[in-house]
């Protein structure tokens, strides 16, 4: 059975200091207050962990879909399962943003558009650690994380992760191209065993953006003590 869970996002992004004074933070202050007058700051998260029906070759079969996914297969211990989820704001906020670009609001739409951004990746760390937390109570080992389109699981498998995390139950679906709806939504898949051990790839190690993206600067910057 896949677990759901509706949790606020806007706050942790809201309360992200920024510097002041200039027009982009004064429309980033606009759009967070707008979203939350409006109730656009949650997210709803879903996830499901579903037992390998069998390993062929680099190909993982679970809940009768195929993954080809080697990037996925321990070089230690017992791969056993895989834990799908997805994490989607709905459709409340991409509306209100195109709303805001047909009222010819650009700058207010741009902002509340980068917020969505920030919370969807904010929902992306809270499922992250849901699925971990599940994973600790089946006393299993959680180790490497795809998501459809990365280096290493095709975009085509979007519609299986969907199914097998429950996505449906909140909302999500998948068009012929294999983008999610609504937008503002994301998906992934982790491996799950017995004594799976730390991998040393990242699935964004090949991105042809790495060299210019925040998420991955902000990571490498020192944690305060």
């Amino acid at each position: 059975m896949a677990r759901i869970r509706t949790l606020d996002v806007l706050a942790p992004v809201a309360a992200t200091v920024v510097a002041t004074g200039s027009i982009t933070a004064r429309f980033r202050t606009e759009a967070i207050d707008l979203a939350r007058a409006e109730g656009l700051g949650r997210a709803t998260l879903v996830h499901r962990i579903v037992e390998l029906d069998r390993i062929d070759d680099e190909v993982l079969v679970a809940g009768g879909e195929r993954f080809h996914a080697p990037r996925l297969l321990p070089e230690s211990g017992e791969l056993t399962a895989l834990a799908f989820g997805a994490a989607t704001l709905g459709r409340a906020l991409p509306e209100r943003v195109s709303a805001l670009f047909a009222e010819r609001r650009m700058s207010l739409g741009l902002a509340l558009d980068a917020i969505g951004n920030l919370m969807l990746l904010e929902a992306s760390r809270l499922l992250q650690d849901a699925v971990m937390a599940a994973v600790r109570r089946a006393g299993l080992t959680m180790a490497g994380e795809l998501r459809p389109g990365d280096p290493g699981l095709a975009l085509e498998a979007q519609a299986a992760v969907v199914r097998l995390s429950g996505a449906a139950t909140a909302g999500l679906g998948v068009t012929a191209s294999s983008a999610l709806h609504p937008a503002k939504s994301t998906t992934v898949v982790y491996g799950v065993g017995r004594d799976l051990p730390a991998v040393g790839w990242s699935r964004c190690d090949d991105c042809r953006s790495r060299p210019t993206c925040r998420v991955v600067r902000e990571a490498a910057l020192p944690v305060p003590a």
